[in-house]
């Protein structure tokens, strides 16, 4: 029998969890896992059945000895870990955002080329079962040439949601990092994963958020907001990053002497979507229509009958996922399988990694820079 891999993961929270169950079903064995706090790790460790756990990274890279390990902290939190397991020759697996910033993102990236660890980049929405399928849909030829996309959404986030990493460029936060980082993977993997060019715009619709005590699960923040945000004991903090962009991208067509593809991504944080938010492709012959805002389905096709008609997802892209309802699961799991086959010497489709973490992180650094305006006054 093949030996299993050896999983370290670091962080302790939703995706830490997630993580965790996505290289188990990869048939990875997850051996460690550590957080900041002491109790947490311990009671996360317990409830998710892992032998080994700690606060201090370093040694715990020494005493479990991993092949790979598992980033699962807050995009500020990552350089220091996956420099150190870098050095130890461990495999990287990384969530989104690679780092707080292009450089760091970029000597990551270098870092790992010079070890030759594989690395995966879990801006892993790509692999909603139907973005798969407007993929296969594009490459035969359905729409014709690809010449323009659109990604709408809004969010309609509570301005009061508890300070935390999420309000802060250092540790990570931001709606480019962590929604935007998924639509650009989402576009390129259906018309072509060379970003020619970027110029956008970033506004701040949070200036300050109330700090609130016991929020260690992301997914939980809307249970701590305050019942009296006017309460003159509350205290505030300062908020430094984007709720709200609206980019714009040409990307190069996979297809032979095709034009650059135009993209806009509109995105709202705070503001209520009237109708459903949706991924859009046009063409040459024809048009993709997807609903949700990471392509949740369903999917339509527009073509020679002039006029939308919803396409049933192919059993062939069902049986290719994992057999997962939840979506961030399904495509965690689907990515630590690609790494998971790739390591035991199995053939598998191009993923994501390191190259395109720091590509996407240098991209957002220009976009907040935000100097791109002809100013008329």
């Amino acid at each position: 029998m093949r030996k299993k891999l050896k999983v370290l993961v670091f962080g302790t929270g939703f995706a830490g969890q997630g993580h965790a169950q996505a290289f188990r079903d990869a048939g990875a064995e997850v051996v460690g896992i550590v957080g900041r706090t002491p109790k947490i790790v311990e009671d996360v460790a317990k409830k998710i059945n892992v032998p080994y756990f700690g606060t201090d990274w370093k040694q715990a890279l020494e005493t479990c000895q991993p092949d790979i390990v598992s980033i699962a902290t807050p995009g500020g939190a990552h350089v220091e870990p996956i420099k150190q397991a870098i050095q130890f020759g461990c495999h990287v697996f990384c969530d989104k955002p690679l780092t707080e910033g292009g450089d760091s993102a970029q000597e990551l990236y270098r870092l790992a080329e010079e070890k030759q660890v594989k690395t995966a980049f879990a801006a892993s929405f790509r692999y909603m079962p139907h973005i798969m399928q407007a993929k296969e849909l594009v490459a035969q030829g359905y729409i014709g040439e690809p010449r323009e996309v659109e990604c709408i959404s809004h969010f309609n986030l509570d301005p009061y949601i508890p300070f935390g990493w999420s309000h802060t460029i250092e540790n990570g936060g931001g709606r480019l990092n962590n929604n935007f980082t998924h639509l650009m993977s989402i576009v390129t993997s259906v018309v072509g994963e060379n970003i020619l060019a970027v110029q956008g715009e970033v506004r701040n619709d949070m200036p300050k958020a109330p700090v609130v005590s016991g929020v260690h699960n992301f997914t939980e923040r809307r249970n701590f907001i305050p019942k009296d945000i006017n309460d003159p004991n509350l205290e505030w903090k300062d908020c430094n990053v984007e709720w709200s962009y609206t980019i714009l991208m040409k990307i190069e067509s996979r297809l032979p002497a095709a034009q650059p593809v135009s993209v806009l991504f509109k995105h709202g944080g705070l503001t209520p979507r009237f109708n459903e938010d949706h991924i859009v492709f046009h063409g040459s012959k024809g048009s993709i229509y997807i609903k949700g805002h990471y392509g949740n389905g369903p999917l339509y096709l527009w073509g020679e009958n002039k006029e939308w008609v919803e396409v049933e997802l192919p059993q062939h892209i069902a049986d290719e996922l994992p057999k997962i309802e939840d979506d961030t699961q399904r495509s965690w799991t689907h990515l630590a399988k690609q790494l998971v086959q790739d390591l035991q010497g199995e053939n598998v489709e191009p993923y994501q990694g390191f190259k395109e973490g720091a590509e996407y992180q240098q991209i957002i650094d220009h976009i907040r820079k935000n100097d791109r305006w002809l100013d008329l006054n």
